[in-house]
């Protein structure tokens, strides 16, 4: 049976990747700094699955994971960096604990975590690292920027290391970044009367299961880079290319991601969303 770390798991997004990799025959250690949800969704899931508390911050305690679970089950197959976090602002108005929490959890940790998870899976040859960023990590959404700057980061790292597996000469490991829109997940559950989370709600928000189906897929199909739903990467990567046409278009997004998030947010308290 084939071996998978999902960190961040203990809730929300991370709970129902972990749901479907077991769906799809991994033994899943679920972890999450928070040791008693993990254990939770552990044996919610069943069929072998465990739990272990696990901070993405502390390196050493990634790579002691990702040898723990190459060690037991003779080798690590999968490994997914889902654990984040996320504060809205302006940019300046975050103070620097918050900006570096971000940083730690969202950039260095998907670092530790690939890192780890690279140790055994080059030995062996083979494995996957899935990276779950985020299009904040394709666009800098105003309301989220520091946030947005440690997916930036993130993104850059995963695609940068999957180059150098490949300029190495290591052919058997994947590396995918996924980068969803808005998830109704925890993450948001306490912002759908925060003017500077509108971004997360400009698009189309998706569900946890939506996003979990596609990290399943790229189990069977990697690919370096995955952005949820399509169309959006190819919007916003269009702003990206023109910011002067960004900044004039700006007030209007704006209205029109706040005109979405009290929609949202009417539809979630009626009850007919998700």
């Amino acid at each position: 049976m084939p071996a998978a770390v999902v960190t961040g798991a203990g809730s929300g997004l991370g709970r129902a990747i972990a749901r479907e990799l077991a769906g799809r025959g991994f033994q899943v250690e679920v972890t999450d700094v928070d040791p008693e949800a993990a254990a939770r969704v552990a044996a919610e899931i069943g069929g072998g699955a465990s739990g272990a508390g696990l901070d993405v911050r502390d390196e050493a305690a990634c790579r002691a994971v990702a040898e723990g679970v190459a060690a037991r089950s003779g080798s690590l197959d999968l490994w997914v960096n889902n654990a984040g976090v996320l504060w809205t602002g302006s940019s300046w108005t975050q103070d620097e604990a918050t900006r570096r929490t971000m940083l730690d959890v969202n950039t260095l940790g998907t670092m530790n975590g690939t890192i780890a998870a690279l140790g055994p899976m080059t030995v062996a040859g083979r494995g996957q690292v899935i990276n779950v960023i985020s299009l904040a990590g394709i666009v800098a959404a105003p309301g989220e920027v520091n946030y947005s700057a440690s997916k930036h980061a993130a993104i850059a790292f995963s695609l940068g290391t999957l180059f150098d597996l490949r300029q190495a000469g290591i052919e058997g490991v994947e590396l995918s970044a996924i980068c969803p829109d808005g998830i109704w997940t925890p993450m948001l559950e306490d912002k759908l009367d925060d003017r500077d989370a509108a971004g997360s709600f400009s698009g189309r928000l998706l569900t946890v299961d939506e996003v979990a189906t596609a990290v399943g897929k790229l189990t069977e199909r990697p690919r370096p880079l995955v952005i949820l739903p399509r169309w959006r990467g190819l919007q916003l990567r269009l702003l990206d290319l023109f910011p002067r046409l960004a900044l004039r278009l700006l007030p209007l997004a704006l209205w029109d991601a706040r005109r979405k998030q009290r929609s949202y947010k009417k539809r979630i308290e009626a009850g007919t969303w998700p």
